[in-house]
Parts: C-alpha cells; sequence; structure tokens
C-alpha cells in the first residue's frame, strides 16, 4: 500500500505576491460582472481560451497547440451562442465541439477523452457564467457567487491553518483538513446570508445560507478534483500565469463547481424557490 505524500508547508515567502496578483484579478471580474455586455463577454471569452491553453498543456504533451485550438473553439462557440441566448444550441454546441476535439486529439496521437473532457470540463461553467449574468438581477446573483466562492476558500485556509487536524483527503491534497472545509462552508454560509441581508434578493435570509453553503461546497468540490487531475497528469500547477498562484485553472478551478450550482439555484428560483 503507498503511503500519502507528505503535507508541504505553506510558502509563506511569496504571500505579498499572492496578494498583489488577487488585488488585480478581483476587482477586474467582479466589475465586468457587475457591468456585464461586452466587457463580461470578452473577459469570459478571454478566460475560456486561457484555460483551454493550460488543458492542452497538461493533457496533450505531444500537441498541446492543436488540442486547445480545438478546446477554445468548442468552448467560445457555446459561449457565443449563450450571450445570444440560444441555450439549447449552446449546450448541443458543447456536446458536438467535445466530440470535435476528440477527432482532433485523435488525429494528432493524443488521447481523445482527455480532449473531450477538457471541453466538458470549461464549457458548462462558461455557459452557466453567461446565463446567470443574464437573468433578473443578475449582477447580484454573480456578487453572491463570488463572495461565496472567496469566502469558501479564504475559510477554509484560515481555519485549516490555525486548527489543522485530520486531512480531508491525503492521497489528492495533502494540505486540505476536515477542519478548514467545515471553516470555508462556514464562512461560504455567513457570506450568502451577508448578501440577501445588505441586497435586493427575492430570497429569505435561511435560503440565501443555504445557497451559500451550496456554493461552499461546489467551490471545494471544484478545488479537489483539479487536485486529482493535477495528479493525474503529473504536474504541480496547471501553469504560471498568475504570479504566486500557478495557472488560471488553479484560481477557479472551485468557480467552475460554484457558478454551475448557482446557476441550477438561480433557476429553481425562477421556477419558485424563494
Amino acid at each position: 500500500m503507498t503511503s500519502s505524500p507528505p503535507a508541504k508547508r505553506f510558502d509563506w515567502s511569496n504571500l505579498g505576491l499572492r496578494i498583489a496578483s488577487a488585488v488585480v484579478i478581483a476587482p477586474a471580474a467582479v466589475g465586468a460582472a457587475w457591468v456585464g455586455g461586452w466587457p463580461y463577454l470578452v473577459l469570459i471569452a478571454v478566460g475560456v481560451a486561457l484555460l483551454s491553453l493550460e488543458w492542452g498543456g497538461m493533457s496533450a504533451p505531444v500537441a498541446p497547440t492543436r488540442v486547445s485550438a480545438a478546446v477554445t473553439a468548442a468552448v467560445l462557440a457555446s459561449v457565443f451562442l449563450a450571450y445570444q441566448d440560444q441555450d439549447l444550441l449552446a449546450w448541443t454546441a458543447a456536446a458536438l465541439g467535445a466530440l470535435a476535439a476528440a477527432l482532433v486529439a485523435r488525429g494528432v496521437a493524443e488521447r481523445p477523452a482527455d480532449a473531450a473532457f477538457g471541453v466538458v470540463y470549461i464549457a458548462p461553467a462558461a455557459i452557466c457564467l453567461v446565463w446567470l449574468r443574464a437573468t433578473d438581477q443578475g449582477h447580484w446573483w454573480m456578487m453572491t457567487l463570488f463572495a461565496a466562492t472567496w469566502a469558501a476558500d479564504i475559510g477554509a485556509f484560515a481555519v485549516g491553518s490555525l486548527l489543522k487536524g485530520p486531512k480531508l483527503w491525503p492521497r489528492f491534497s495533502p494540505n486540505k483538513t476536515w477542519s478548514g472545509f467545515v471553516g470555508g462552508l462556514a464562512a461560504s454560509a455567513l457570506a450568502g446570508f451577508a448578501m440577501a441581508l445588505f441586497s435586493v434578493f427575492q430570497l429569505n435570509l435561511a435560503a440565501a445560507a443555504l445557497v451559500g453553503l451550496s456554493v461552499g461546497l461546489a467551490t471545494m468540490a471544484g478545488d479537489l478534483w483539479e487536485s486529482m487531475l493535477k495528479r493525474r497528469f503529473g504536474v504541480k500547477d496547471s501553469g504560471d500565469l498568475i504570479p504566486g498562484h500557478g495557472g488560471l485553472l488553479d484560481r477557479v478551478d472551485g468557480l467552475m463547481f460554484a457558478v454551475v450550482v448557482m446557476a441550477l439555484v438561480r433557476l429553481a428560483n425562477i421556477w419558485g424557490w424563494h
């Protein structure tokens, strides 16, 4: 039986660099999501291209550029259709794009399943980001998504660093603890509660806290999923785009799961759940 890898100490030396990167990235994301329109679409399109490049770099060592291009084209097609309120066509394009990416990968001696999964991994989050912002009060739903996601990350790190304790999933993510997991969930629930308290949501406070909790759970699931993927591909980070953080996927892995959950919550809200 193989032993779990030892947990690595947090690199406090680059904490300032991590904070500086976050100070630049977070306002840009919040500003574009609040304004909506073409700035928001451009932000998503750039993000899709960068995530696809990182996916090709991790999963396609023989022909990363061609696989990245195939994944980018497939996801962007679904994004632009979603932006035109063609939701069914957007999801159809994502499915067909996954098949097309697999065929491209097969043609350049890469693994078709990995290329297809790149589309399946990125497209749902991108489509949900477009759809969620387009709904009534979409800018507030986006702010709540950001607040709950970031609260989950910060709460998990702070509580886990302070209390430590048993590891959550040492095989794939040896630094994460159960105490951090609980702390992250509590922080995200509090964020959802606070957003309903200070905004114009059509949600009662208990429902808003439950929304925050669900988003926080999805955030941590996305983080663990990416850790498993990096372990599978034998890489430490998805890339080196963001100083102090690694790749873009390392920063938005939780958000990619969280926005799908938030979109489902918003859909339930539209159908009458408050």
